[in-house]
Parts: structure tokens; sequence; C-alpha cells
């Protein structure tokens, strides 16, 4: 297998068009069908808050190693409309080629680069005779692709056929429109200076942040998902639709977010794994639903999909803000476990493990994770699932002692036997009052103090737990030069990093921490020596929430708040400055 872009060992190919051309099928079609090729691959997508036109694009970055992250530069542009040729054109890497329609015409001074190849494919002339929707010049514009990047068709026409599946028409079209964009590059002689040969296929798996966060929960036993959509968190809503007959789990999308909180608590009540899913105002409705569940000790799961704020921010674009208010947000004091996975294999594992915490600890668990890395899709081994144990903690199936049940009992480390209504001869009763250990409430203050001790007791226990689970990972140089500290999506682009940093004899280490609340101890073994905070976002959340655990300030910080990840070149770059 062999891989050799225009400056290293990726090939960077952009698909960029407006809403509706089909540009985010085309980039995961052609990453799928890279992966089936034996490559590995990294495919982040882009766009506005759009139905139809606006500019989107996919950027698609492959290697015959893993890749973590995009890039600024690109080998390869595919051009939908005339508007993505321009808007990119600052980003090609000197040699690269542009994919685009023979019928877009460029007026004298658009064009200001003599150092690209261009690529005239008549691609709507192509689906015109074909007789298909204007959509299908993605497909065509894909078999040109393959072409110049030596890809053989058959693996883009097998995914094509699952993606279609059942609409056999549809298939054949597309294969049709894949072949005649491929003969049209192959006819006219088409050459491209990067290099693919497939080694064969592998057994990988290519899907997105959200989608491995779906898959963990079903993994884990989740039976009841209620969401409303809201961007980035709304592609976990939609894989759990077409997955509820498979596996028996009940799905709703209510009026509202409160409506889903409440919901997911009352399924959670009834004795059923739940979880709900949102984004930062979303969160904000929850949070009074938030503080019920604890109060109750009520077990839920809980996704925030981060994207730019205040108020409705960037609805479509990614930032880091909000970790604060996952860690202390809602209404009084209480336990909660804060996860915050930083690939997708911790997507799906820490999505999994989270249900576990929920039901051992009978509090409210949150992941916490951002639109690039939720949206954006990953080439992996395929996940264990016998590495995935249900734990449902002191849940009880009848109640068989001679004493009345009491939901809230106080024990040594806070929990309580939890019995849900129906379980046999346990009477439940649960509100959201201060309550008594049968349930009942009181505003006495012994009982207060006794059931707020018991809430709290748990902390201790929880924390052993989450210590468990690996919360500080470390990955790169051993002795380096600088340490590099971030959390969620930022890992991709920093491992990147890395890479480009050894290239120039800069040794660097990233350290990631996938556990937020209870704050993971041993971090200060990492602050020692020269160190970097980088974040996507203005105010540094993480540095606070490390310095309100441990007293340190970071010296070097690096803040990207403008919607978009960092790139590989842009930290590097950083780095070297802050040494």
């Amino acid at each position: 297998m062999k891989c050799e872009g225009l400056y290293d060992d990726t090939v960077s190919i952009i698909v960029g068009g407006e809403a509706g051309q089909g540009v985010n099928r085309a980039g995961e079609l052609l990453g799928k069908a890279l992966m089936r090729a034996g490559f590995y691959c990294y495919g982040n997508i882009e766009y506005p808050s759009l139905i139809r036109g606006g500019h989107n694009y996919y950027q698609l970055r492959t290697s015959s190693r893993k890749v973590h992250s995009q890039t600024w530069q690109t080998d390869m542009l595919v051009a939908l409309n005339k508007d993505t040729v321009l808007k990119h054109l600052d980003e090609m890497n000197s040699g690269g080629g542009i994919i685009h329609d023979k019928g877009i015409k460029f007026e004298k001074g658009e064009i200001t680069r003599d150092d690209l190849e261009f690529y005239p494919i008549p691609m709507k002339e192509i689906v015109k005779e074909l007789e298909g929707p204007d959509i299908m010049i993605n497909t065509v514009a894909l078999g040109g692709t393959a072409a110049l990047i030596g890809l053989d068709t058959d693996y883009l026409k097998e995914v094509i056929a699952e993606a279609f599946e059942g609409k056999e028409e549809i298939i054949e079209m597309n294969k049709r429109a894949v072949q005649r964009g491929y003969d049209h590059c192959s006819d006219n002689k088409y050459s491209f200076s990067c290099t693919m040969e497939s080694g064969g296929e592998v057994h990988k798996i290519w899907l997105t942040g959200n989608q491995a966060v779906a898959l963990g929960a079903i993994t884990a036993g989740c039976k009841f998902y209620s969401a409303y959509p809201m961007t980035p968190a709304s592609p976990i809503l939609h894989y759990m639709i077409d997955k509820q007959m498979d596996t028996d789990m009940v799905v709703i999308q209510p009026e509202s977010e409160i409506a889903a909180m409440l919901m997911t608590i009352g399924a959670g009540y009834g004795g059923v794994r739940s979880m709900t899913a949102t984004s930062g105002g979303g969160f904000c409705l929850m949070s009074e639903g938030l503080s019920l569940a604890a109060l109750s000790e009520t077990p839920i799961v809980v996704v925030l999909a981060q994207r730019p704020g205040p108020s409705t921010g960037m609805a479509t674009y990614s930032a880091q803000g909000d970790l604060l208010f996952a860690v202390f947000g809602a209404h009084g004091e209480f336990q909660r476990v804060v996860l915050s996975p930083s690939d997708v294999d911790e997507c799906y594992y820490l999505s999994a493990e989270a249900f576990n915490l929920a039901e051992r600890f009978q509090v409210p668990v949150i992941i916490i994770a951002e639109k690039t890395l939720l949206e954006s899709h990953y080439t992996t081994d395929p996940f264990d699932y016998s590495k995935v144990k249900v734990d449902r903690g002191k849940l009880i199936e009848e109640w068989d002692k001679d004493d009345e049940y009491k939901r809230y009992l106080i024990t040594e480390d806070g929990v309580s036997p939890r019995a849900f209504p129906g379980t046999e001869n346990a009477l439940v009763f649960a509100n959201s009052n201060e309550h008594k250990e049968r349930g009942w409430t009181t505003a006495d203050t012994e009982p207060v103090v006794e059931m707020v001790d018991k809430r709290f007791s748990k902390e201790p226990h929880i924390r052993d737990a989450v210590m468990e689970l690996d919360p500080i990972r470390v990955h790169g140089h051993e002795e380096p030069d600088i340490t590099l500290i971030g959390w969620g999506g930022v890992k991709g682009p920093c491992l990147e990093a890395i890479k480009l940093l050894e290239d120039e004899d800069v040794k660097a280490r990233y350290v990631t921490l996938t556990v937020m609340e209870p704050f993971p101890e041993g971090l200060d073994e990492y602050l020692k020596g020269k160190t970097m905070l980088l974040e996507t976002n203005k105010s540094s959340v993480l540095g606070t929430l490390i310095k309100l655990n441990t007293g340190y300030v970071f010296e070097n910080t690096f803040n990207k708040y403008d919607g978009r990840p960092f790139n590989p070149d842009e930290v590097a770059k950083k780095v070297k400055e802050a040494l």
C-alpha cells in the first residue's frame, strides 16, 4: 500500500459546492471507498446553516497510515460549482489539481495561479445523457477523482450500492455516472502528481463521532432515546431512529428540549437505560431537569454537543465553550460525571461506560464533545463489543425484606438499592423535593442534612470508578521539549503536529483529559517543564478547571474561536514560537 501526496505521505481532497449538491454524500462515499481499498481516511464537513445555496465543502485526507485531522493545504479540489474554485484557490498545494464542470468559464484575472492543473469534465452533459437528477454531477466527479488518484471504480460502485440499497434504478444510474467520469479522465489522459496504490482491502470501519456515541449507547443497552433536533447533536437522533426497530428502542422527538429531558428522566425512573442529546442552547433548557435527575437519583445520560455561542451563535460550526457549564451548570449542589472523548474510539467506549456510571451511582452523566469531533468521519478498527460490560449497580428485581422499601436508604457508599415502579413488594416514591429515606417530602433539618450528606458520600466512590477509565491519556514523547494539553477534538491536529515537529527535531507530547468531573488525580505530573494549553474557545475553560483543581496557570496558550478546528501546521508553528 502506498500513498504519496504533493508534500507528505497524505493526499488531501476537498469536495465543494452549494447546499443541495450532495457535497457531504460525495465526500463520505469517497472516504468509504478509499477505506475499502486499504487506506486510512479523515473527513471534515463545513457548511452554513442553509438548506440550499451558500458554500459547503468536505475535506478528505487519506494515507497509508492513520490520519487524525484535516490540513489547511489541499492537493485536489473537486469543484461542483465555480464558487468552490475561487474560494479554495489559495489553499491549493503547488502542483495540485482542480476537477470542475467543463461548462464553468473563468473570467480574466480570476485564476491567479499558474502552478495548478485543471481537469474539465462535462459533468452536466453526462448527467443529462444519463437522464439523471442534477445532483448526480457529484457522482460523475467522483469517477473523475478515482481516475486521477488511481482508485479502482469497483470500490466506489460497491459503496454506492450500499448507500442506495433497495433502489436499483438509482444504483445503476450512479454506477454509470462514476464510470463515465472515470472514462473521460482516462480517455483524455489526465494525470495527477499524487500516487496512491492499494494494498488490498483492510477490515476497518468509517463513521462519525456522533455515530460512535450512538452505537456505544446501543451496545450498552440504551432502550429509550428522546431528543429535540439541534445541530450538531441531531445526527444521533437520526441514527437512533434508523436503528430503533433492530434494537427494541423507543425513540421520541418531543416538542422541546425540556420535554426531551423530562421524558429521559421518566424512562430512567421507569427502569430502562435512557439518553438525550442537545447543544448548548438546549442544554440551558435542560438544566432544571438535570437538577431533578440529581435529586431524585435517577440515572440518565446526556450528550452535550458543542457549537459556538452565545445564543444561536454559529449553529453549524465548532467550539469548546460549554465545559464549565457541563461541570457546574444547574441549580443546587450535586454529584455528576462529565466525560470528554477525544476521538471516535473514545466516543464509543465512553458512551457505553456512561450508562454504567449513571446506574452504579444513580447520578446524571454528561458526555461533552464538539461539532468537529462529532460530525467528522474517521477510519478506525472495528469496536470490540466484548469490552463493553453492563453494570446496572444496585438494581433490585424484588424486595424480599420484612421492612418497607426505602428508595433513598442511607448506605455506606451513598448508593441506595434501586427499584422501579412495579418491582415486587416495593412501593417506590420519588419527587423533586428534598425527602426522607422513604421518599416523602421533608424540610426538617436532620433528614435534610442526612440526604445531602448521603448524596455527597458517593463522591470518593465515583472518583475511584473514573480513575479506572484512564482519564489522563498521553501521546508522543516520554521526555518532551514541550507538553501540549487539551481536550476533545483538539487531539487530532495535535497528534499530526507532533509528527511535523519530529521532522524539525522538536519532541512534543499531547495530554488529553477524558474525565472532567470528578477532576482526575495525577495531572500535576504532566505540568512540569514547558507546557501549552490548546482550546477552541476564547477563555481557556479547561485552563480554568485545571487552575481550580491544581493551582497551575499556563504561561503558553493557543486559543482558536472562529468556529473552525485547529490545523496541524498552525499548532506546530505556535509550538516553535513558544520554545
